[in-house]
């Protein structure tokens, strides 16, 4: 990434543009698409936890994103968003088919975590 690019996202989106770069960079986004045509993406975080991202709704299911983003309003996105989108952007993100009834059981998963 061009210095004055790195720089200008720096600008734009503080403290989380560098490690969203490095999800980039080590292939951590996945987008994960149904039959029906509906669409999430899992980021494989730094910490080796997987988190679910709908960029559609931009939402994250890391607790930064509960915390800085929708607690304390001081971030606009989390590193793990971000590295969503600049996935798409670059065509970095690795691709995975699922049948409706895994994407539910993805969907699922994610709730008992959470409740």
């Amino acid at each position: 990434v061009p210095d004055e690019l790195l720089l200008g996202l720096k600008f734009i989106f503080g403290p989380c543009a560098v490690p969203a770069l490095d999800l980039v960079d080590q292939r951590s986004v996945t987008r994960v698409t149904s039959p029906s045509g509906r669409t999430l993406y899992q980021v494989l975080g730094s910490s080796g936890k997987l988190y679910t991202c709908y960029s559609s709704c931009h939402f994250c299911t890391c607790p930064a994103f509960e915390f800085s983003v929708l607690q304390k309003s001081e971030s606009l996105l989390c590193k793990h968003i971000l590295a969503v989108y600049l996935s798409r952007a670059v065509g970095a993100c690795q691709e995975l088919s699922v049948s409706e009834e895994q994407l539910t059981s993805i969907l699922l998963a994610e709730e008992e975590e959470e409740g």
